[in-house]
């Protein structure tokens, strides 16, 4: 197992590293002798969205020509020449807006679902989860608002006024931000759907969303508003999660181990690949998104400005050492420390309160040699 993993390592360095890269082509060779017969066929993925840029190194293990079902919300295609399909599932609607954790203890066939890390200290009693990859090193989840309505420069200065600030009931951010005093309890609402009406027919609310997403939109795509937003990075409160961290549930940790030893490798390939030349997936994306027909939108200059925004902001780099896709155990622990007495102020009954960082990451998949 680890000379086929050594093997099918080198293959990808060797083909990952150039810019006119357009496929994952650098899961072929002795990675096609690896997955198939060791990984489920197919893998199956459960995302928290709809498609979108930030899915990126997702899509890229397929790349394009996919299969897409509209009605599922599903894209489906060979992991490069591995011989096993990746079978990627949208979320959101698509699961009733649960989080990726409570349908992945509901459908058995998903292998791999988006667990942010806070996600897996809430629920680490009860539906625990452990990441195994974090494609993105900084979460690029915001506080946005109106800029001609409101003059914010902090998160207390959101707390101080009387706007009302939306987001997606269950989201384990909201609960620190308003833990540790910075929102007013009163002010939250949990009714956000994803879609940009109640923004633009209100005008003073303040919502969720990504910097690598709405700034853009807002601007750009969404005509009934057509103007500048400003916003603030969650990760700046001192919050420093990893969101849409690669997890799995520790049974299929253990029962997958020998997929997870050659995958998780190829998935970081995959992410390096895709920031490095993104335009071959950006554009499938465009088609998958058209396809399903729903309020989700997409753009080529939204996308294009996704992965500006994820270079210049290091929502995807390395981080502090010289590997994609691994996690900061302090920076954890971190985490973990500061949603613990919040849980237990609120008598989350989800919650371990012995949980600690190694209880919901690992990096023991991980191959060092493979960043940016």
């Amino acid at each position: 197992m680890a000379g086929a993993l050594l093997a099918g390592t080198i293959l990808l360095a060797a083909c990952g590293g150039g810019e006119e890269e357009s496929a994952p082509a650098a899961q072929g060779g002795s990675a096609k002798e690896g997955l198939a017969g060791v990984c489920p066929d197919p893998v199956v993925l459960q995302t928290d969205w709809f498609p979108e840029p930030e899915h990126g190194g997702a899509y890229q293990l397929i790349g394009p020509g996919g299969e897409i079902d509209k009605e599922k919300g599903t894209y489906t295609g060979e992991i490069g020449d591995t011989g096993v399909n990746l079978e990627i599932r949208s979320g959101g609607p698509f699961i009733g807006f649960q989080q990726d954790s409570a349908q992945m203890y509901q459908d058995e066939e998903i292998l791999l679902g988006y667990v942010n890390t806070d996600e897996g200290v809430q629920n680490s009693a009860r539906l625990p989860t452990k990441a195994i990859l974090a494609p993105l090193e900084i979460s690029p989840q915001i506080l946005m608002w109106d800029p001609e309505t409101y003059d914010f420069s902090s998160f207390e200065d959101i707390g101080k006024s009387d706007a009302t600030v939306l987001y997606f009931e269950g989201g384990v951010f909201m609960d620190y931000l308003v833990g540790a005093g910075f929102i007013r309890e009163e002010q939250i609402d949990g009714s956000y759907d994803g879609s940009p009406a109640r923004f633009v027919s209100e005008g003073d609310i303040v919502q969720q969303g990504f910097a690598t997403n709405e700034p853009y939109k807002f601007e750009n795509d969404i005509k009934e508003w057509g103007r500048p937003v400003d916003y603030l990075l969650i990760h700046d409160s001192g919050y420093e999660f990893y969101t849409q961290t690669i997890s799995v549930k520790p049974d299929d940790l253990e029962s997958e181990r020998d997929c997870l030893e050659l995958l998780v490798p190829i998935m970081q390939q995959a992410q390096v690949d895709y920031i490095k030349n993104p335009g071959p997936v950006n554009e499938e994306l465009l088609k998958i998104v058209e396809e399903l027909d729903t309020f989700w939108t997409l753009s080529e200059g939204g996308n294009k400005y996704a992965v500006a925004q994820m270079k210049e902001l290091e929502v995807v780099s390395n981080g502090p050492n010289q590997t994609l896709g691994d996690f900061d155990m302090d920076r954890t622990q971190a985490v973990v420390d500061l949603l613990n007495p919040i849980f237990e102020e609120k008598g989350v009954r989800t919650w371990d309160p012995e949980v600690t960082a190694e209880d919901i990451v690992t990096n023991e998949f991980i191959d060092q040699s493979i960043g940016l």
